[in-house]
């Protein structure tokens, strides 16, 4: 298996980000890059801009909220949880993703 980083299309990373939160419970970005980076066997390493970018994004739509607390290192942060809307869009994407999986799964498996 290759060791280089995986490119995310457009639109996944908000995807395990609300699967993340929607799992997880809040978290606050730097616990959360972590937690997809783990989860996906490190393919997926993420730095502090593409993940607070992503954070930005999805609590603009109004698809995760933010409130302030303490992290586990006694530090100040930001943690962000997953709102009513962001689990229906959460249900929505994860279906179309399935659908898309499924459909390059197919034309990859046409033979040479």
């Amino acid at each position: 298996m290759s060791k280089e980083k995986l490119d995310l299309l457009q639109g996944t990373l908000d995807l395990m980000v609300l699967r993340t939160l929607a799992t997880m419970g809040p978290l606050h970005g730097y616990g959360l890059a972590r937690r997809i980076e783990q989860v996906s066997g490190d393919q997926v390493l993420l730095n502090q801009g593409t993940i607070y970018a992503s954070l930005v994004r999805l609590q603009q739509r109004g698809l995760i909220a933010a409130r302030w607390g303490t992290s586990e290192g006694g530090r100040r942060a930001k943690f962000y949880s997953i709102t009513r809307r962001g689990a229906k869009r959460l249900a929505e994407e994860e279906e179309n993703w399935q659908r898309l999986s499924a459909a390059i799964d197919r034309v990859l498996a046409l033979p040479e």
